[in-house]
């Protein structure tokens, strides 16, 4: 069965970083309706320590969920856009893994771009992710872990790992690496 993606692009006019992941997981692993929806998901924890020096700092720990309206509040201060890679899918099992979910239509990066004249990076967050923004791109490899490739017309590629805890990397690393991505897009910007 086919499935289309629940989420409208999130695009601020002043982004300059555009995050990309594949899919959102089911519905039944939201606890808001936002990207990264999933709790056990690290993306916001991320974004908390990276920015804010606390994992926390997007969470709700009493209801156990991410307070989208600290997010979405934050993104559009900083600059920062969130979307898929994919807008239609097939999940191949029933589960939220990169590894089963099949691309049906894939999205148009260049339309989304266009809307974002401040945007001159991708930011990927999974192989899966990565790869499709490199087959739309014609970039015959994907990219080390970690590495930046140019694209065209000045857009940079920050693969970064995933924020997946079924990611083997230490949450410190992963955060290393958002940090040492939102340095070199924000290079005017401090961050806090």
């Amino acid at each position: 069965m086919e499935e289309h993606h629940p989420l409208e692009p999130f695009l601020p006019e002043n982004a300059k970083v555009l995050f990309l992941g594949s899919f959102p997981p089911p519905r039944q692993r939201w606890c808001m309706e936002f990207y990264y929806p999933n709790f056990q998901n690290d993306h916001w924890r991320i974004e908390g320590a990276v920015w804010f020096n606390d994992k926390n700092y997007f969470i709700d720990l009493e209801r156990k969920c991410f307070i989208k309206e600290k997010i979405v509040e934050f993104l559009y201060e900083k600059g920062i856009a969130l979307y898929d890679t994919a807008q239609v899918v097939r999940r191949l099992k029933d589960n939220a893994s990169d590894a089963f979910l099949e691309i049906v239509e894939p999205t148009d990066l260049r339309a989304l771009l266009r809307q974002m004249h401040q945007c001159h990076a991708i930011a990927t967050t999974g192989e899966k992710a990565t790869g499709e923004v490199c087959r739309y791109y014609g970039v015959d490899h994907i990219p080390a872990l970690g590495s930046v490739t140019e694209l065209e017309s000045g857009m940079s590629l920050y693969r970064l790992p995933s924020s997946s805890r079924a990611y083997p990397l230490a949450f410190e690393k992963k955060v290393e690496a958002y940090q040492e991505m939102f340095e070199q897009v924000f290079k005017e910007s401090s961050l806090c």
